[in-house]
């Protein structure tokens, strides 16, 4: 046990520590493009980007992340699952570029043909990215593809911004992205030596394609809830007003986005092996809930309470009109950061089916709400989230409690003492901003730079009153030290 813990902390510092330097390389570009670019760009973006996610969950990353759940992988097995990738994703190619021109007909758009057909080419590069991921992955290796992730996004981040500043509008937000997957296509292939020649022959994979299938149909419930919201208001709602909806997601999502997925994909093989003891399992979900929550709360509580200073110190005044949005999304963002944590335990201990009844849940949720919503307004659009992220949270917990070995009121207990902390923050950052700074007109920098600090203060004056001794076991759960019951 011992050893898997140090392997799995090993795991997270490369893992997390990566993905925190690429997305600061990542989003450093991100502002500066976001300044350069119009709304109606992000608009036009986020609509084939609806097209990209529903085609990209036939990609076959459920079949490969089958080879993690596997106890044992041959050479056959991993030209089996390279050969899948590949018929899945050049399909997907092909069907995407003959869709084009409807999917451009539904929008009333027609230069999404265009960016979807030379979108076509992402998918060539996934078999090149998942099987070297899923190999290094049963072994805990993130340091090599920590390299490859940290190259492919300074690569993704030049090129954006070399596009960005020669005007070339929304094709910036076509073109990088398919330069980073390509970039992590060759590394992470290099890196895993993983090349191998693939097969068509899937005799004896069945096991592969049931637990693939399982995970697959979690997957398209899943875009159903995500993505419906971009399809429905499409149709309903100009560019601009889409482009200024999908930014005040980008910018709530981005630490659920961005925190909580690398630290789910170290999960899962580290649950794998812990399938066999509820014990273990109840105790490492109840650890992981608690410090990712230490972090996640605070920062979408200060997130809603600071959203205007806050957008106009990133994204400029044009952006203004995204603050509402903002507030009413990262309120909500608790909620899902908690609900995506159960799916690693759950597929670790062979139960994909839960997550799938959950993804169709939050899909009927989510779809029934967003439908609604959409005839009102662009704001009744954030304000769902509010609604539909704790009635999904419910549900998931109620559907997988008994599997993971962790009661409601467990969970409830564990979580108190860092919502106590962090709504007294948010209380304290409210009061300061209404009554003492705003009169005052300050550079939006310097009001959030004020608003931020007091809001941390506040955030550990509660925490040492609530929970005397949280903070330091979390430090000490970092390290690998024992820390207090």
């Amino acid at each position: 046990m011992n050893g898997l813990g140090a392997r799995v902390r090993q795991a997270v510092i490369w893992r997390s520590g990566s993905q925190i330097v690429a997305q600061a390389i990542t989003w450093g570009s991100t502002l500066v493009v976001i300044r350069l670019l119009e709304p109606g760009d992000y608009g036009l973006f986020a609509m084939s980007a609806v097209v990209m996610a529903f085609m990209s969950f036939l990609n076959g990353y459920g079949f490969a992340s089958a080879l993690i759940q596997s106890e044992t992988v041959d050479n056959f097995r991993i030209r089996q699952a390279f050969g899948l990738l590949l018929l899945m994703n050049g399909s997907l190619a092909v069907l995407q570029w003959i869709a084009a021109p409807l999917v451009a007909d539904y929008y009333q758009q027609p230069m999404i043909a265009d960016m979807l057909r030379v979108q076509a080419v992402i998918y060539m590069s996934t078999p090149f990215i998942a099987l070297p991921e899923v190999l290094m992955g049963r072994k805990l290796e993130f340091r090599k593809q920590a390299i490859v992730n940290l190259t492919s996004a300074a690569v993704g981040a030049a090129l954006a911004l070399t596009l960005a500043w020669r005007g070339h509008g929304v094709w910036t937000l076509v073109f990088a992205p398919i330069a980073m997957f390509w970039v992590r296509a060759i590394g992470l292939t290099f890196m895993a030596r993983s090349l191998v020649m693939p097969t068509f022959n899937f005799r004896g994979c069945g096991g592969i394609v049931s637990f693939g299938t399982t995970v697959l149909f979690t997957q398209l419930f899943w875009l159903v809830q995500t993505q419906s919201d971009i399809f429905i208001a499409g149709r309903r709602f100009e560019p601009h007003d889409i482009g200024l909806y999908s930014e005040s997601l980008f910018l709530a999502q981005i630490i659920m986005a961005k925190f909580v997925p690398p630290l789910n994909e170290v999960a899962f093989p580290a649950y794998a092996q812990l399938q066999k003891d509820p014990v273990g399992m109840r105790w490492a979900f109840l650890k992981a809930a608690r410090l990712v929550m230490l972090v996640v709360l605070p920062a979408y509580i200060g997130m809603a309470v600071t959203a205007e200073p806050l957008v106009a110190t990133l994204f400029g005044p044009k952006w203004l009109e995204i603050a509402p949005l903002v507030t009413l999304v990262a309120l909500a963002m608790p909620f899902m950061t908690l609900q995506i944590m159960f799916a690693p335990a759950l597929n670790a201990l062979g139960r994909p089916d839960v997550p799938m009844r959950s993804a169709m849940a939050g899909a009927a949720i989510f779809f029934l709400c967003f439908f609604i919503a959409s005839r009102t307004g662009i704001h009744s659009m954030a304000a769902v989230w509010l609604i539909a992220a704790p009635a999904l949270l419910m549900m998931t917990m109620l559907f997988s409690r008994r599997l993971i070995n962790v009661p409601i009121r467990d969970l409830a207990m564990a979580l108190a003492p860092v919502a106590g902390a962090a709504l007294t923050m948010g209380a304290v950052v409210l009061a300061v901003d209404q009554w003492l700074l705003r009169p005052l007109q300050l550079w939006a920098p310097a009001h959030l730079a004020v608003l931020v600090g007091t809001g941390g203060l506040a955030y550990l004056a509660g925490l040492k009153l609530l929970a005397p001794t949280l903070l330091g076991d979390a430090i000490a759960q970092i390290r690998g030290r024992k820390s207090a019951a």
